[in-house]
């Protein structure tokens, strides 16, 4: 009786319109009031814990990272590194989309925000070739939903937090899905695209793919640092949320220089003479070949052995090295030396440190960088609202023993793992059309995962089918968010979005079934490397 009770005045809140957060927070708080004997003061001791649930302190610092990746022009080099990756299949420019989708996903965590980066560009790009807005807001907004699937993954790290699993492993389990997911799609577009004689692009070698993939690179590497330096052991999923919004801020102010006070002025100019350009050119594929070449070995080896890291940085600069000298020669001018390249990429590489050690400070308090902080910072207050009045939920079910009483009725009338996740499929795919995926499970989460432990249901499992049912729920009327986002940068109606994004969904729903049924797509990868997660009863 005290469970239909607080459960219906959750959902009569909702209904009336106030927001998730205050809802789930208010009635708790009632219930703890007039009906439970516990007392209030469990109230404020489970929301100072949410302040310090180390878990939840990613979250700031991934939507940050996000915020600088979609603000800075990387979706731009992320969908071109896509087209020349795919571009040249029927249909290439769609399927190009879906896949800048995967890898931005992989960067920002967050599905609007991918959908804003990547649709805001390919919509339009598809459009002028000849792809209906229908059918280009359909795939966008579909596709977009692999931000919260592929990791790093916000909803991933909500999900970790409110079950006490391993972050690690989520983030592990959702790799080989996410990228079935996007194979999904792609053949699904592949195959309309046959039936309509859609475009393809043309193949333009080996060359140009090298060189969109060039200037990905530094936006691609931050999927190297995130998940090289948590499975490296070099630091926590926390910590490499912190990593990852630094290294995206570097990125956008000073490497890309899509924002700041050094917005549009590039590392070579067209005043500087041929010489000191080739010079630079090869000296920076020396530089970015020892960096990257130095962080991908401290995620391997670790900081234990600092002998064993002093032979790997030895072997690093003579590599470094032989990239300078090969690059050299092989695009070297005639009558050129080595030292008048070399003198020439001193100039080049001075006006450009220069220019860095001026607006350092500017680049990163300035207007731009503030406004992206500032919007970060919104993002983060609301999702930590929402679940730290969840959480507070979450708190009071547990003290009226409330999903032990639902298990022990469930186990009761006969129920095994098969039909348990059928019903918790239905129960999230109608409570995603509502709600926000972050509240939704923070509600659902405490209540399920007992039960599944007692059926015998992974819990990385459950998580990634509980993660891929929010993504269909984000596509799906009437709250659905990345809806509501398509909507937005397109200028449909929510209603043409809804058609136009309907036959996509049909193809995450099998997705969801695969997922559902077949658990060794999600435990293969994190049993392999982290082992079976261990759940203390």
């Amino acid at each position: 009786m005290d469970a239909l009770i607080l459960f219906s005045m959750v959902l009569g809140l909702l209904f009336a319109g106030v927001p998730v957060g205050i809802s789930l927070g208010l009635s708790s708080i009632l219930f703890v009031t007039f009906i439970s004997h516990a007392s209030l003061s469990s109230v404020a001791i489970s929301l100072f814990g949410v302040g310090n649930h180390y878990t939840l302190l990613a979250i700031p610092f991934f939507v940050l990272a996000s915020a600088y990746m979609s603000t800075g022009g990387v979706a731009k080099r992320l969908i071109d590194f896509a087209i020349a990756s795919v571009g040249h299949f029927r249909g290439g420019l769609a399927m190009a989309s879906v896949l800048a989708c995967m890898m931005f996903a992989a960067l920002s965590g967050s599905s609007p925000a991918t959908v804003v980066a990547i649709g805001s560009i390919a919509i339009v790009g598809m459009r002028q070739v000849g792809y209906s807005k229908e059918f280009a807001s359909g795939i966008i907004a579909n596709a977009g939903t692999l931000g919260i699937l592929i990791p790093p993954s916000i909803v991933m790290v909500v999900y970790a937090a409110a079950t006490d699993v391993s972050v690690g492993r989520m983030f592990l389990a959702g790799v080989i899905p996410g990228i079935i997911a996007g194979l999904m799609l792609m053949i699904a577009i592949y195959i309309v695209a046959r039936r309509k004689n859609l475009p393809s692009e043309e193949w333009k070698g080996i060359l140009h793919w090298l060189h969109a993939a060039k200037k990905a690179v530094w936006g691609l590497f931050l999927v190297v640092i995130i998940m090289g330096g948590i499975y490296g052991g070099v630091f926590t999923p926390t910590e490499a949320a912190i990593v990852a919004a630094i290294y995206s801020m570097l990125v956008a102010l000073f490497i890309y220089r899509d924002m700041g006070p050094l917005e549009g002025i590039p590392w070579i100019e067209e005043s500087d003479d041929t010489i000191a350009k080739f010079g630079f050119q090869s000296s920076a594929y020396a530089v970015s070949f020892f960096v990257i070449a130095t962080m991908i070995t401290f995620f391997s080896v670790g900081n234990d052995d600092l002998g064993f890291q002093a032979k790997h940085w030895i072997n690093i600069a003579i590599g470094s090295t032989a990239v300078l000298i090969a690059y050299y020669h092989w695009r070297k001018f005639k009558g050129v030396t080595f030292t008048t390249a070399m003198t020439g990429a001193t100039r080049i590489w001075g006006r450009n440190l220069s220019l860095l050690i001026r607006n350092f400070l500017p680049s990163i308090f300035g207007g731009q960088s503030r406004d992206v902080i500032l919007d970060g910072t919104k993002t983060t207050v609301m999702l930590m609202f929402i679940i730290a009045n969840a959480l507070l939920f979450a708190h009071t079910l547990s003290a009226e023993r409330i999903p032990q009483l639902i298990t022990e009725w469930m186990l009761g009338i006969g129920f095994n793992w098969f039909t348990f996740l059928i019903v918790v499929n239905i129960l999230l795919l109608i409570g995603g059309q509502f709600m926000e995926p972050s509240g939704l499970l923070m509600i659902v989460a405490p209540v399920v995962f007992p039960i599944a432990m007692e059926l015998g249901v992974d819990p990385i499992h459950l998580g990634i089918m509980m993660v891929v049912n929010m993504e269909i729920g984000m596509v799906t009327p009437p709250i659905g968010l990345n809806l509501f986002v398509t909507s937005g940068i397109t200028g449909m109606s929510l209603s043409q979005v809804v058609r136009a994004a309907l036959p996509f969904v049909s193809v995450l729903m099998v997705f969801l079934i695969l997922i559902t049924y077949i658990p060794i797509i999600s435990t293969w990868l994190p049993y392999l490397i982290m082992g079976p997660e261990i759940i203390i009863k």
